[in-house]
């Protein structure tokens, strides 16, 4: 790029309880922000809370931008071409939404971020304030946006789903933070303290991250945890994770398991004690029906643990030979697979070392320098 670009990034996500998305925003706007040749703003389509915003932001990232009602916009914006988002933000060369609402723009290229086609695939598996995303995104793509993924499998799907052309629809994956270094002597309390939250009789645990959501299938996983936890008395399966809408299938499955006193649900959790739990686990379920990319598998590599997931979605693509995968909804074999883990040494072994190998390739400064080629494109297609 020989001009300096000026891109608005939607950051919105940043506010409130961080999901995989949230994730993603703060990553990619850290990385964006040590490139070159760009000029990074965020802004946060919200009216009350867009003052909360600034201190989110990575340094380097500039907050301007007028007050931005999520209400009326979302609904103006799915019906129509405007209000631009130069009347909010100032000028811009390229508006990059990041959740899979892009908004209109006078002159600015625009970009939009399709983390996956749940609401297409699976629309049984959604809350009504999704299922609006497909439409929003054709709208976006027939008005000229690209679009960026963070898998091939996804790329592929909305190449087949929306008729994009294939030359605008980028893949750039998603980065993962640098592994935890090892438990330093200070952390021996907070190591202490997360055993003694274990449920009695408990000393090692099975790890689960993400939304109690139909789409991460909790209930199987508890199905799956009867079937490891009676020949292995010492094992508790421990879920990091707020309800979602549709979690009352997950506390019946839990209410009818016998093995519910060694089921602990945590709820949300911050980074620094989620990174605790994760370098403390046996092993990390990820039992999805459907994924675009999946961060809580290559965080689990990154601390050093190994890894069961279902084959489903881009988790295949994502996780390589660094995890062991099972079919989506297989309760036996998801449990033979945790029993394997659990009880040998060289497999473990052996998932851990690839597991490195493979998280490695995941970083945000190439998701960073992704992106940057990505807003070149497409402010010089302009």
């Amino acid at each position: 790029m020989s001009e300096r670009l000026r891109v608005a990034v939607d950051a919105t996500p940043l506010l409130g309880t961080k999901t995989g998305v949230g994730r993603f925003c703060e990553g990619a706007l850290g990385a964006l922000a040590a490139v070159g040749g760009l000029e990074m703003d965020a802004f946060a389509v919200t009216w009350r809370r867009r003052r909360l915003l600034a201190p989110l932001v990575p340094a380097g990232v500039e907050v301007r931008q007028r007050a931005m009602p999520a209400r009326p916009l979302h609904l103006a914006w799915a019906h129509a071409p405007g209000p631009a988002l130069e009347w909010f933000v100032g000028p811009v060369d390229v508006v990059h939404g990041t959740n899979f609402v892009v908004p209109p723009t006078r002159r600015a290229a625009r970009v939009v971020t399709v983390h996956d086609l749940t609401t297409v695939r699976y629309p049984e598996l959604c809350d009504a304030s999704t299922l609006g995303f497909p439409r929003m995104v054709r709208r976006a793509v027939a008005g000229g946006a690209w679009v960026h993924t963070p898998s091939q499998f996804v790329a592929d799907e909305v190449v087949a789903e929306f008729a994009v052309d294939p030359g605008r629809v980028r893949v750039v994956y998603h980065g993962v933070g640098p592994a935890e270094p090892p438990p330093a002597p200070t952390a021996a309390p907070a190591a202490a303290a997360r055993r003694e939250s274990l449920p009695s009789g408990t000393e090692r645990y099975i790890l689960a991250v993400g939304t109690v959501e139909p789409r991460k299938d909790y209930p199987g996983l508890v199905r799956a945890f009867g079937l490891v936890a009676d020949a292995r008395r010492d094992v508790a399966l421990v879920i990091i994770g707020a309800d979602g809408w549709g979690a009352t299938a997950f506390h019946d499955a839990l209410e009818e398991s016998p093995w519910r006193d060694r089921v602990l649900q945590l709820g949300y959790v911050d980074d620094k004690a989620l990174a605790g739990w994760l370098s403390g686990a046996a092993v990390l379920a990820f039992p999805s029906v459907y994924e675009g990319f999946g961060f809580p598998p290559l965080e689990a590599m990154a601390a050093g643990v190994p890894v069961v997931a279902s084959a489903a979605g881009a988790v295949p693509e994502i996780v390589g030979d660094g995890a062991v995968l099972v079919a989506p909804g297989d309760v036996d074999a998801l449990a033979g697979a945790l029993g394997s883990v659990l009880d040998d040494g060289e497999v473990r072994a052996s998932l851990v070392e690839r597991g490195r190998c493979r998280v490695a390739q995941f970083t945000w400064g190439a998701c960073g320098a992704g992106l940057a080629e990505l807003y070149g494109d497409a402010a010089g297609a302009r």
